[in-house]
């Protein structure tokens, strides 16, 4: 599975105002000189570190998750891992997700971002997906369908809906709780659709409104010294509990792909897992926020191609899967899950890295500009500017 992102929109992955301490652009008139010096002015495509830090570290989350999927039957140490990090290593990617999204509205040149960064990316990928599968699979699928996403690609339509949405969820009183109640009744309503991971994309909208409903201070309070202490008996007790867990729970309940029903359990627990999940998701988030460095550090320019990483991390763990690399029995001991996570953590790693993102580009940030009728409004802007075009244009990405 895939909190998830993902890269977000240049212009709203800008520094909020509350996390920028740089003075006002403005200028300064030095008493002996007749003409103004401009005071240089921090760049305003400049990215923040510490969303950056978070989006690369919980996409490393999601790449160690997969790799152990295929070793945690033989270890409960690592099924309990494996239950701790699923709890909420795809809610944090879909909370920042949700944040970064806030801006968005039906104005055309989001709906082309949207189209671009998100429907286009999904349909390539879907595809792509869907032929690697029947070349090398194993998986008992054929045939390209759009509307079922295969493995990681169900995040891209989730996001393309959930962005589609957030106007709505801008005006309605009580967002979250709204949300939350649609989730729940997801759960117990085995009839949805298979189209476009709909049970999935439900389950996991508490997430992503909670993130549109963000601001910059509730990342602030978060990521104080005081949390920082807290956050470790808090999770030392998480692991605890997934010990405890871990020979009795499902674990499609994690995965938010089925209804209670589905997954043999009175319908009334749906609701309740919905919730629980959900605290124990928002409470494990903080936890890690809490930890996620503000500074510049070696991997934050990685959190510019998490989407990347997102996507092509599954191309490598499906194959080394269906290739039965797995198989060796030395893999399935301490020092074998060490390594896997080990490669994991490398490869999603360098597919984050910007070589990749720059050849990758035409799919991930396709301009399409041939596609789209000129906005009105940018015309305008062309004609007072001579004719030259202005770069108005912001990316799409998660």
């Amino acid at each position: 599975m895939t909190w998830m992102v993902l890269r977000t929109h240049p212009r709203e992955a800008r520094v909020p105002e509350m996390f920028d301490a740089s003075p006002s652009p403005g200028q300064t008139r030095a008493p002996t000189l007749p003409a103004a010096q401009p005071v240089p002015e921090r760049s305003a495509k400049q990215r923040d570190s510490f969303f950056d830090n978070a989006k690369y570290l919980a996409i490393v989350l999601v790449a160690m998750g997969h790799s152990w999927e295929a070793l945690y039957a033989d270890s409960r140490i690592l099924r309990s891992l494996y239950i701790f990090v699923y709890t909420f290593h795809m809610p944090a990617f879909i909370i920042i997700s949700g944040y970064f999204s806030r801006s968005f509205d039906m104005r055309p040149d989001r709906l082309k971002r949207l189209i671009t960064g998100v429907a286009v990316p999904y349909v390539v990928f879907e595809t792509v997906y869907s032929l690697f599968r029947d070349h090398f699979g194993q998986d008992g699928e054929t045939g390209i369908t759009l509307l079922d996403p295969y493995f990681l690609s169900w995040f891209l339509a989730a996001l393309f809906v959930w962005r589609l949405t957030t106007p709505l969820w801008k005006v309605v009183r009580r967002p979250l709780p709204l949300a939350l109640a649609i989730a729940m009744l997801a759960t117990v309503s085995p009839a949805i659709s298979n189209d476009l991971d709909f049970q999935r994309l439900l389950q996991f909208l508490p997430c992503f409104v909670l993130g549109l409903c963000l601001k910059p201070e509730h990342f602030q309070r978060v990521r104080t010294r005081a949390m920082r202490i807290a956050s470790v008996p808090i999770v030392a007790g998480a692991l605890v509990v997934a010990w405890l867990v871990v020979p009795h729970i499902n674990f499609g309940w994690f995965y938010r792909r089925d209804a209670a029903q589905e997954m043999g359990a009175p319908w009334w627990t749906g609701p309740l897992m919905t919730l629980a999940l959900f605290a124990c998701s928002v409470v494990l988030t903080a936890c890690f926020l809490a930890w996620v460095p503000g500074r510049r550090m070696w991997f934050t320019s990685l959190g510019a191609g998490t989407i990347c990483g997102y996507l092509l991390h599954g191309f490598v763990l499906k194959y080394t899967r269906w290739e039965g690399w797995y198989d060796a029995h030395w893999l399935h001991s301490p020092l074998g899950a060490l390594l896997v996570t080990a490669f994991a953590v490398t490869v999603v790693t360098l597919l984050c890295t910007a070589p990749v993102r720059r050849v990758f580009r035409c799919v991930m940030e396709p301009k399409m500009e041939w596609a789209f009728k000129q906005d009105p409004a940018q015309q305008a802007r062309e004609r007072q500017h001579g004719g030259q075009k202005q770069p108005v244009r912001e990316k799409a990405g998660v």
